[in-house]
């Protein structure tokens, strides 16, 4: 845990905060991990050496950017290339960023970041993310975004965390009531409309072993439940972790891990909430058009389940 980190607790759930990119860094029940986290300085694979992204926000875009071009209200923009390999603007501006901490209590924290516009991305925003951990609920985040500046912009939102059961992914069971997936090409950018999964290799709307299903997929189509909120379940043996979306997040980025080295391979699954799809910047689809003044909200949790919830 770094120094700049922040410890939340509540019954038997503890949550590291750290400053860097507002990192959700660790989630524990009963001291038993439920993400795969990394601290707020974690080098490895990915862009810009934030590891695979483990608990970052993604702002003011999730996910990826058509060689990192884009236009809004008639005019062409261009995002730095985070992704060489692939040609593509990864996972927006502010997952390195240091954060600032507010209102910190011993079951929540604030933290805020002024995105003040960049070459690609000339819109200032007031950034701002709240964790809270409750003993029966588990973790809930809610992520806020307000256009400070005198014309529109461009925005969309997501979050990063892997869920871990403590077995290899083939032996976990997945929970994903999503009806649609996002098919994309071999640089993981949208070919088409989104299409329906039943009979495919992607339908876990009943729950099912995930076995040797390789996911790097968008998924919208999604099912609410109680309270308005879609709940994606994995879960092995002895316990399941469930993260909720409510419908402020419509889309779900699901990845199996499958290009990370060692035992990082398979061994937790991402579960992106956001609230559009990929290539949202270049496409539209989905992207919310903040004008001035205009605030934008997201909302997601994390708790401990039973492994036959879902």
């Amino acid at each position: 845990m770094g120094s700049d980190a922040i410890e939340l607790a509540a019954g038997q759930y503890r949550a590291i905060i750290g400053r860097k990119g507002a990192t959700l860094q660790r989630l524990t029940w009963c001291g038993g991990d439920l993400i795969w986290g990394g601290d707020s300085d974690s080098t490895g694979e990915g862009a810009e050496g934030v590891g695979a992204f483990q608990g970052r926000l993604m702002a003011p875009w999730p996910n990826r950017v058509d060689k990192g071009r884009y236009t809004f209200e008639g005019t062409e923009y261009q995002l730095e290339i985070t992704d060489p390999e692939r040609g593509t603007a990864i996972h927006g501006l502010v997952h390195s960023r240091l954060w600032t901490p507010h209102d910190i209590t011993p079951t929540h924290v604030r933290l805020t970041y002024d995105l003040d516009g960049e070459p690609g991305y000339p819109f200032p925003l007031e950034l701002a993310v709240d964790y809270r951990i409750h003993p029966a609920s588990g973790l809930s985040v809610l992520a806020t975004a307000r256009n400070v500046g005198s014309t529109s912009a461009p925005y969309g939102f997501g979050a990063h965390p892997y869920l871990t059961v403590g077995v290899p992914l083939d032996e976990a069971t997945l929970h994903l009531p999503a009806r649609l997936r996002l098919p994309v090409d071999e640089r993981l950018l949208p070919t088409g409309p989104p299409q329906n999964v039943a009979g495919t290799e992607y339908d876990f709307r009943a729950p099912r072993r995930i076995g040797e299903t390789v996911f790097d997929t968008a998924f919208t189509g999604l099912r609410p439940g109680i309270e308005g909120r879609s709940w994606t379940v994995l879960a092995g043996p002895d316990h399941g972790v469930g993260l909720w979306a409510d419908s402020s997040c419509g889309w779900l980025q699901v990845y199996s891990a499958d290009g990370l080295p060692g035992p990082a391979h398979r061994s937790a699954l991402a579960v992106e909430p956001m609230t559009c799809p990929p290539n949202a910047l270049a496409t539209g689809r989905g992207l919310r058009v903040l004008g001035p003044g205009d605030r934008s909200e997201a909302r997601f949790g994390i708790r401990m389940m039973a492994p036959t919830l879902g």
